[in-house]
């Protein structure tokens, strides 16, 4: 006898099945957001046979669905890193599949901006980084030039990103999982995963609903965000290879009370640990500021409005025109880093065998902005590990 899984509704059940399959199950993903959702996608589009593990009850609800929305460019990322790699391989894959699922869209453009002539340098390095990167149809702008686009906004200079957009993230990855399901993969929510052993040469973990059968599977790709160097820690690793440690930081939002001036996007100068406090549109016109930076040690949404006259000081400085009381809160999200306070920002880390000596797995750390952009670049090359047996 075997133990499989089936899906009713979202109640995960252990059945008894006919024969003795060993593996339980061929290839599981744990983590329902964007990326492990792509995952599951490019793997059942390979032709595998596929279980999606998401512990609550609606899919992307952490890092997924609490973030700017944006179809990031490529400018940011240090050239050759996977970030880099995977955010314009991602972008180009992305507005294809949201015009072909009718996923709500906009490519309304961006402007990043030097408030001052000390950040002038900077921006010529974002402009060289971005054609390093791949992306092609920057646009140097003096600060006159960037007023004429959006007249409320005050710089010395800017670059226009034109193929940066927004997008509405519960559809995209309401779209991604039904492409994953039309091609049978199994999406199962409730199912929190809370202990993982290697074994046999098979992967076996439990479900936190008490179930006293373990459920084993032949391949794992581990995607879960925030609970990723968690779980890891978990296997044992014959090897030096240790998971990387995940550290917390909380971003804030406010939302514009009235009505926005500016019909693109407008972005500062980045600042440790995130691209600034910057002012974003969601599809229905309205505008949203943020994230800031909060490290945090434990995983909480919480809402304090310590660091409001900070937003305001730091929006001041390209839009000067803001008025005083016109934000309000706007919720917060978190992103898993790989680097602690002070320390410079990490890549994302995708790693298969040739990290950690298991066959079979791969594990996603760190995985945060631009993760949402570059999902469907990371489910390929996910799949690829794996269809190849080893790390590439």
């Amino acid at each position: 006898m075997g133990i499989g899984l089936a899906r009713f509704g979202t109640k995960i059940e252990v059945l008894t099945v006919t024969g003795d399959p060993v593996p339980d199950l061929e290839t599981v993903v744990i983590g329902g957001g964007a990326v492990g959702l792509a995952v599951a996608r490019s793997l059942a589009l390979a032709g595998q046979e596929v279980t999606l593990l998401e512990q609550h009850e609606r899919l992307g609800t952490e890092t997924s669905s609490r973030n700017s929305e944006v179809i990031h460019a490529g400018l940011y990322y240090p050239p050759g890193s996977l970030q880099a790699r995977l955010c314009v391989a991602g972008k180009l894959l992305l507005y294809p599949f949201l015009s072909e699922h009718g996923v709500p869209h906009e490519r309304l453009g961006k402007l990043l901006v030097a408030t001052d002539a000390s950040q002038l340098p900077e921006l010529a390095n974002y402009q060289s980084r971005a054609a390093l990167n791949g992306v092609d149809d920057l646009q140097p702008m003096t600060g006159t030039e960037a007023k004429a686009l959006e007249p409320e906004v005050r710089c010395v200079a800017a670059l226009l990103s034109p193929s940066t957009g927004i997008l509405d993230s519960h559809a995209y990855m309401q779209a991604v999982a039904g492409e994953a399901e039309a091609r049978g993969a199994q999406i199962v929510l409730n199912s929190k995963v809370v202990a993982i052993v290697h074994s046999g040469g098979l992967f076996r973990f439990q479900l936190q609903d008490g179930q006293s059968e373990s459920v084993s599977c032949r391949r794992l790709v581990l995607a879960a965000g925030l609970h990723s160097s968690k779980l890891a820690r978990q296997l044992t690793f014959s090897s030096s290879y240790r998971p990387p440690e995940t550290y917390y930081a909380r971003g804030r939002y406010y939302s514009l009370k009235t009505s926005t001036p500016f019909s693109r996007l407008v972005y500062p100068m980045p600042v440790p640990g995130g691209s600034g406090t910057h002012i974003t549109l969601d599809l229905s016109g309205r505008a949203k500021f943020g994230p800031d930076v909060q490290w945090i040690d434990a995983i909480d949404y919480s809402f304090d409005r310590s660091a409001e006259a900070q937003f305001y000081s730091a929006i001041h400085r390209y839009w000067p025109g803001l008025p005083d009381g016109a934000l309000e809160p706007n919720g917060t999200g978190i992103r898993p880093k790989l680097t602690q306070q002070g320390q410079p920002g990490a890549d994302f880390a995708i790693h298969g065998p040739e990290q950690h000596g298991l066959a079979g797995l791969v594990m996603l750390f760190g995985i945060e902005s631009p993760g949402l952009t570059s999902s469907l670049a990371i489910g390929n090359e996910v799949a690829g590990l794996l269809a190849a047996g080893t790390w590439t």
